[in-house]
């Protein structure tokens, strides 16, 4: 649709420049203007005259009459003026040569283009705490998170995904201490961070009843600080433990990092950072802490050293963003975590700035809501938590019944059961815009009706049940023409698919993504419902269907990974 809005906006410039004699407007300006009706049955696209209103020094209604004298003669199109509105209504020549055409010529790579090219993005997300399980709350900044990376990559950008891991800070004192009070080596062998979350758990509610422990866990952290080989030793034990069950749960997202660089690794970076602040003056004493004043710009005060001189999370952010800046020399940073943070990074993104940094623009936070389920928060201190695994082992086996009775013989029918089970969850999440908070129903997820990963995965394993129809009655699916509004109206929607991935790119919302499969799949339906495919009767009509059916296989499966939805063949 972007190559047709081109040649329309282009089209309407050349007569504006011709007919009224007037050079101020631009094609791009024009391709901005232009709207989707709210009724189809109104055209393809429609332009607001009342725009050129004022340029043209002419009612609305009128200039939408000269232009639809004009541009009728345009082979791709047909014009209709009502009131102030230009409709446009695309002819199916055009999608057939132009949209499945390019389909077929590009392949994969249809929807993408190289505004990225020759740019490096890095994106910080994930990014879980050690010795803390992966729940609900961590499925946000995973999956936005490669998804923009999908997204960016798909167009072109060089990208580095950084698993900033939360494994530095005064909770590993609790850790340590709670470990060497009541931790078998071999049981928390056994049971992972699971085993270790029990310990930490109750270590802070005896907390609440001796003040001795906090100073203990204090002790226990300054030791880990001053370099303490056992302190050290158990740490990294921790981190290794912490490490193999996440990537458990990156494997089935289908997920891989660059880096897994963590808070601990920039300690002996931050000095650097905080002599720069002090050496600019920024730095100011406050009540024995360290802070960057902000009152002028509207924010409280940056802490970057507490009392006793320890770092705190903006000088730890700040000293990574410059090792990463000449790393990597990014063109952009981009941070997804919860919208709780958002003050967080506008200040230390601030401190950037009046550092001196040149590039304090190119950072980029991308907020998300908080997810629930059934309106119940999650607390990993008080050990109120829906992991994910588990959350995954329920989606899957659900999907294993629903299975069992749509599909008995169904060959790797546990492998697909994970990517269904599994998507369903990422796809739900990814659904509704990401600043908004989520309460999460399993079996709202899981219902193959409606917008879910479930029905985008089924008619993706449908596309493929046809071609292999196709292919076994030796249809290689070529020519024909449009012969069905349903045909026309699937080209349509094809022809959208790079809007939706440049939307997403421009917005940080991969549920754009997610909204046009929703929207490819009931349209592809449509067409399913009301065209037959292998069995048309005529030649061409089943050569084009089955060259349809390919186009929408394509689309689907690429816009499905976009979103870190794997795609089954058959379900």
């Amino acid at each position: 649709m972007q190559e047709f809005k081109k040649k329309l906006s282009e089209a309407i410039v050349s007569v504006i420049e011709d007919f009224f004699q007037v050079t101020e407007i631009k094609a791009e300006d024009i391709y901005s203007y232009l709207e989707y009706p709210p009724d189809d049955k109104l055209g393809d696209l429609a332009f607001p005259c009342f725009r050129l209103s004022k340029l043209l020094r002419m009612a609305p209604p009128k200039i939408a009459e000269s232009l639809k004298e004009k541009i009728s003669d345009f082979p791709f199109w047909t014009a209709e003026a009502v009131g102030g509105y230009l409709n446009i209504k695309i002819k199916n020549e055009y999608l057939e040569s132009k949209v499945l055409g390019n389909i077929e010529e590009q392949g994969d790579n249809y929807g993408s283009n190289n505004i990225g090219k020759g740019k490096t993005v890095v994106l910080d997300y994930s990014s879980p705490n050690i010795c803390k399980p992966f729940h609900i709350g961590h499925l946000g900044t995973t999956v936005i998170g490669h998804s923009l990376k999908l997204i960016h990559s798909f167009l072109g950008y060089n990208c580095i995904g950084i698993n900033y891991l939360g494994d530095w800070g005064t909770q590993f004192g609790k850790q340590i201490a709670a470990f060497k009070k009541w931790g078998d080596r071999e049981v928390i062998e056994r049971g992972g961070v699971d085993e270790l979350v029990k310990l930490y758990v109750r270590y802070n509610n005896e907390c609440e009843e001796n003040e001795e422990l906090k100073d203990e866990a204090r002790a226990e952290f300054k030791k880990l600080e001053s370099g303490d080989e056992e302190n050290l030793e158990l740490w990294k034990w921790f981190v290794s433990i912490s490490l193999k069950e996440y990537q458990k749960t990156y494997k089935q997202l289908g997920i891989e990092f660059d880096s897994y660089k963590g808070e601990s690794f920039y300690t002996d970076k931050m000095p650097a950072q905080v002599e720069k602040l002090r050496a600019s003056g920024l730095l100011k004493i406050d009540d024995g802490a360290s802070i960057v004043d902000l009152t002028e710009y509207g924010m409280p005060p940056c802490l970057i050293l507490k009392k006793d001189g320890s770092t705190l999370y903006p000088t730890r952010d700040i000293a990574a963003a410059v090792y990463r800046k000449e790393t990597y020399n990014f063109d952009k940073c981009i941070y997804v975590t919860s919208s709780a943070q958002s003050l967080h990074f506008a200040q230390w993104f601030k401190v950037v700035e009046l550092m001196g940094y040149d590039w304090y623009d190119k950072l980029v936070h991308v907020p998300y809501g908080t997810v629930s389920i059934d309106g119940s928060k999650l607390a990993t201190r008080t050990g109120n938590v829906i992991l994910l695994k588990d959350l995954f082992a329920q989606s899957i086996e659900k999907v294993k019944e629903i299975m069992k009775e749509k599909n008995p013989d169904l060959v790797d029918a546990d492998e697909v059961a994970e990517s269904v089970g599994v998507g369903a969850i990422v796809f739900y999440y990814l659904y509704n815009n990401r600043i908004k908070d989520i309460n999460f129903t399993l079996e709202q997820a899981l219902s193959f009706d409606g917008n879910t990963g479930p029905y985008a995965q089924y008619t993706y394993a449908r596309t493929c049940s046809i071609l292999s129809k196709a292919d076994e009655a030796g249809i290689k699916g070529c020519g024909g023409k449009i012969s069905h509004d349903s045909e026309a109206e699937l080209l349509k929607v094809l022809s959208r698919f790079s809007e939706a991935v440049i939307e997403a790119h421009n917005e940080y919302e991969p549920s754009v993504i997610t909204r046009y499969i929703i929207d490819l799949c009931s349209s592809f339906n449509h067409f399913y419902r009301d065209c037959p495919i292998v069995t048309a009767e005529d030649d061409d009509i089943k050569q084009f269907r089955v060259r349809l059916t390919r186009a929408a296989n394509g689309v689907l499966k690429t816009a499905l990974h976009l979103i870190c939805i794997k795609t089954p063949e058959k379900i």
